[in-house]
């Protein structure tokens, strides 16, 4: 990959996922048109500082544990909060890990039982030769759930994690309460306009050379946001994003977003996602754009939108305050 200028190369590129693939590679930097009339209550964007986190990230890192499931795979997980709550799974993205809620954690409700989990492949969990498409992601929350006794939840993802919550939720509905799909898609419309993308992440991916380097530009700009995100934070999730194996991010990104299917896939199940749902995007998102987030609205039609003015793919990095309390009143509200 030609070396680009690290100083503002992230700013030019935001912070993204294989997500970039499932869309045919195009990416749109900038303010989408439209995102704001979907709700006129959005919030502004937050101040030039990053949050703050409230939360030790080396005593967080060292409470996972890990369960080795009935397939013979090892999830790693994170167990907190009210064991006699509503239980809350918290999916995150691709290569991402647990640690990706840790903005968020400490305005999320405290009287539920948040269980967080490292997908398949992913941080400390196991990373087996195959399988990595939507349902065997899926399937893995299942039976932890199983082995934890929890027998309903509400499902929260991001990105790919979205995905997976929806395929949790169309294959397993007596066991799902509430769905909330953050950075989520219906997949790239067929008559979508092709045009070549300004920086194809998924092109770059592939010509990843393993040992993975955690400080390259392609993971500063792979890591980067619209705005400020605690910088240890992220230089963690950079460590750990570089410590997956490169056949992962291949096959995440050939098995889980095939490019040659991924709208039929997803088209095709999301009748069944019956519980209740909400639909959460920044405005400034440079992956989900317009058409995109269009496709899932419509496949859901009742679900609830929330768009954050200003804010990115992670937008509940940038203002997890905001975010959490959208997710805590939806989670609260009658099934």
């Amino acid at each position: 990959m030609k070396k680009p200028n690290t100083q503002n190369q992230g700013r030019r590129y935001r912070r993204l996922s294989g997500l970039c693939l499932l869309l045919g590679g195009s990416l749109l930097c900038g303010s989408l048109l439209g995102a704001s009339t979907m709700d006129s209550s959005a919030r502004a964007a937050p101040a030039a500082e990053p949050p703050h986190l409230d939360i030790d990230l080396d005593a967080f890192d060292a409470s996972k544990k890990l369960m080795v499931l009935p397939d013979g795979e090892s999830l790693a997980y994170i167990d907190r909060g009210e064991r006699s709550g509503s239980a809350v799974v918290l999916i995150h993205g691709y290569t991402d890990n647990a640690r990706d809620w840790v903005p968020m954690l400490p305005y999320l409700s405290k009287h539920d039982r948040l269980i967080l989990v490292d997908i398949r492949g992913h941080g400390r969990s196991s990373k087996p030769e195959c399988c990595y498409t939507r349902l065997d992601f899926a399937y893995d929350i299942k039976l932890l759930l199983d082995a934890l006794g929890v027998q309903k939840a509400d499902i929260v993802g991001h990105s790919l994690g979205s995905i997976i919550a929806q395929t949790f939720a169309e294959y397993w509905p007596e066991r799902t309460a509430h769905v909330v799909l953050i950075s989520s898609t219906g997949g790239s419309p067929p008559d979508r306009p092709k045009k070549p993308p300004q920086f194809d992440f998924a092109a770059e991916i592939r010509k990843l050379k393993e040992p993975l380097d955690a400080d390259s530009p392609f993971m500063i700009a792979w890591w980067d946001s619209p705005t400020p995100v605690d910088p240890d934070f992220i230089r963690r999730q950079r460590k750990d994003a570089a410590g997956i194996p490169l056949r992962v991010w291949l096959a995440v990104l050939d098995q889980a977003l095939p490019a040659n299917n991924v709208y039929g896939d997803l088209q095709s199940t999301l009748p069944r996602l019956k519980a209740p749902t909400l639909l959460i995007w920044g405005s400034k998102d440079p992956i989900m754009e317009e058409d995109v987030r269009q496709t899932l609205r419509s496949g859901l039609p009742n679900a609830g939108v929330k768009i954050f003015n200003g804010l990115g793919h992670n937008p509940f990095w940038e203002d997890p305050r905001g975010v959490a309390e959208t997710i805590n009143a939806f989670l609260k509200s009658p099934l």
